[in-house]
């Protein structure tokens, strides 16, 4: 169909078609007349009409050609064609009977009129017809070659309403109606791994094979593109089946999880869009966990008509939290955050959404400074606090010892001492995996900050709860690897992981957030809420099938380049502490972990040494006052080549496993053809 559609667009192929249909319908013509003409006159000659056929034929195509029929535009066929045509056939025809009356004296006048009459008539009407026929075969074939082969995942009830809307949205555009998404998929195959479904028809469409057949199907059929139509998968065979999409090479777009479906009972009639819910895959949804549920009622209680501070409320964390608040009808918000850019951009975004509705209140100041910081205690008294001002980024902080000390550790004294000075309700801070058992400044520091908070949590004449949050690394944070990786991918450079083994905890913005809101809402003072993060996720495959994601196959045609551990890095992390316990909550996903009791004397004296020393700048002092405060710091080499040997050695048995399994299979074939 598609050699046809090519051959049928070429000018010169329609000019000869034409020429040819010309040439019939003046042969058809003069038939006809001579069939009719004994009614009023006596027909022509057989021998006499053949001679008439050849020359009318060759001089009727003489005529059409010099007044230009040949050479028009059918699709915008006019007045001025048909007059074109008329007067290419009259000329052809008149030399015709001229010619045969000086050559033969013969003139069939009677004959000559039906015959130009029927002729005209004749050509006129077949480009007429032409014309209509070739728009919408172009038409057809501009739709089917903008339509991409698909394989759609899942023969259940969401690819039905799929297949639905396609059907529905492809006889539109073929009635010229205008075209939706939809109209531009071609479902050429289907799969699911239900063996009664493969090999049988399901709504026209056939199920050629299971999850584990696509990269092969994907090449045998062409596929352009690959559709996930099982809202409803569970987390881990989604993330397996999406490994096997990500080795085709081929752009897959994802139906989402089923609660964020819209209502799909109109789906086919018009009103609803199925096609327009689908999405490019999200990292998210490589994580092998289901996103986790809040309880906004718990949130909104604790939320609602209190003034809450936000510390880097410009930063990554701090702007969804205050986005997030917004939501739960707060008395006020404020945003602290040292950085303007950042602090202006959420200022702004909140404005355009809420607008005087929002009691938004929006300053420049460091934690660091604890009289300013006081001075904004004092007038807007803060009820909650959600402190997220923080330096994270792990090799920066191991050449700056002095900022992480300064900005995490004391800024961090600072807020707390306050909050509990001027009987703050609720104060929330939030901590990373990077604490536990840290290997680097960064992670000491917050360690230190989650101390400073248990110790506040102990003092017994504060009316202050205090809290801390933990989680692991945030997908799309500042300082995070995905958005380093989409610009590496993005600009064709090598991306560039570490090392093959590191591994980390992921989760989302939102779901981080959520997490911290719902801690403050349950919380009833000295807990530190850990969230169940699922399994990590190795870089490296992160990195592979964000490569896939962007229908680019990884070490082809994006490099991933290995450039060796950072200073300070850990190959793997931890969410507990050895001496740290769980306790369920209602949240199954969010566990409680038991606070380590600390010597609050001998940790106020230290830490009072630290902070001397960070104002002071002197590097080693302050450095050995950390180790001292938190005793599970060490260095990355103590912690990571234990676990590098581990792997290697790993590795090493499962090549010498490999080795052996091939050299049985080796011996068994040898022996069978023996």
């Amino acid at each position: 169909m598609s050699k046809l559609m090519k051959q049928f667009a070429n000018f010169r192929v329609r000019k000869r078609i034409l020429a040819l249909a010309d040439a019939f319908i003046v042969v058809v013509a003069g038939l006809f007349a001579n069939f009719v003409l004994p009614l009023v006159a006596t027909p022509v000659d057989r021998m006499d009409l053949l001679a008439f056929f050849f020359l009318s034929v060759l001089l009727c195509f003489s005529g059409l050609l010099f007044f230009g029929a040949y050479n028009r535009l059918w699709r915008y066929l006019n007045r001025s064609d048909f007059l074109c045509c008329v007067k290419g056939v009259l000329a052809g025809l008149l030399a015709t009977h001229v010619f045969f009356y000086f050559v033969a004296g013969v003139l069939h006048w009677q004959f000559a009129l039906l015959q130009a009459a029927i002729a005209c008539f004749g050509v006129c009407l077949f480009r007429y017809m032409f014309r209509n026929a070739f728009v919408s075969l172009v038409a057809t074939g501009h739709l089917e070659a903008m339509k991409k082969r698909t394989m759609i995942i899942g023969a259940g009830n969401a690819t039905k309403l799929l297949l639905d809307e396609i059907k529905f949205s492809s006889k539109d555009a073929a009635n010229g109606v205008e075209t939706s998404p939809a109209a531009q998929i071609n479902p050429v195959c289907l799969i699911d791994d239900d063996r009664y479904k493969i090999g049988k028809p399901f709504e026209g469409v056939l199920v050629a094979g299971g999850t584990s057949d696509i990269p092969k199907i994907a090449k045998l059929e062409k596929i352009e593109q690959i559709l996930f139509a099982i809202p409803s998968c569970p987390p881990k065979d989604r993330q397996a089946i999406l490994d096997h999409c990500g080795k085709t090479g081929l752009p897959v777009k994802v139906l989402p999880f089923v609660g964020s479906l819209l209502d799909t009972s109109n789906v086919g009639n018009g009103t609803t869009s199925f096609v327009t819910q689908l999405r490019d895959i999200k990292v998210e949804d490589l994580l092998g966990r289901d996103p986790i549920k809040f309880d906004n009622k718990d949130i909104r209680a604790y939320i609602e008509n209190k003034v809450c501070m936000v510390t880097g409320g410009g930063g990554s964390i701090g702007s969804e939290l205050v986005r997030q608040i917004a939501k739960y009808n707060p008395k006020q918000i404020i945003i602290v955050d040292i950085y303007e850019n950042n602090a202006y951009d959420i200022q702004q975004e909140l404005v355009m959404e809420y607008g005087k509705s929002l009691n938004l209140v929006t300053l420049i100041a460091s934690v660091r400074d604890y009289f300013r910081m006081n001075k904004i205690f004092k007038k807007y008294r803060p009820e909650v606090i959600f402190h997220a001002a923080a330096h994270k980024h792990v090799p920066l902080m191991e050449n700056n010892p002095m900022e992480a000390i300064k900005n995490n550790v004391i800024g961090t004294f600072n807020v707390a001492t306050l909050a509990m000075f001027h009987n703050v309700k609720k104060f929330v801070m939030i901590s990373t995996d990077k604490a536990v058992n840290p290997t680097n400044v960064m992670g000491a520091s917050k360690r230190c900050c989650e101390m400073i908070v248990r110790f506040m949590s102990m003092q017994k004449d504060s009316k202050t709860e205090f809290v801390v949050t933990r989680f692991g690394n945030v997908l799309g944070s500042n300082g995070s690897v995905i958005p380093l990786f989409k610009r590496q991918i993005e600009q064709g450079k090598p991306v560039t992981v570490t090392h093959p083994d590191i591994i980390r905890y992921f989760m989302t913005i939102p779901e981080a957030v959520s997490l911290v809101l719902e801690a403050a809402s349950i919380a009833h003072g000295g807990e530190i809420f850990v969230l169940d993060m699922g399994q990590p996720v190795k870089i490296v495959t992160l990195a592979e099938n964000l490569i896939r994601m962007y229908g680019k196959v990884p070490y082809k045609d994006v490099q991933i380049k290995f450039t060796g551990l950072r200073p300070g890095e850990k190959i793997k992390e931890e969410l507990l502490m050895n001496e740290e316990g769980l306790q369920k909550t209602k949240n199954k996903l969010i566990f409680i972990g038991k606070q380590i009791d600390i010597d609050t004397s001998k940790f106020i004296n230290d830490l009072w040494k630290l902070k001397s020393a960070a104002s002071e700048n002197d590097d080693e002092v302050a450095i050995r006052t950390l180790h001292e405060i938190v005793p599970t710091f060490i260095t990355p080499d103590e912690f990571n080549n234990p676990i590098l040997k581990q792997n290697a050695s790993k590795n090493s048995e499962e090549k010498s496993s490999d080795g052996v399994q091939k050299e049985l299979y080796n011996n068994q074939t040898i022996s069978k053809e023996g």
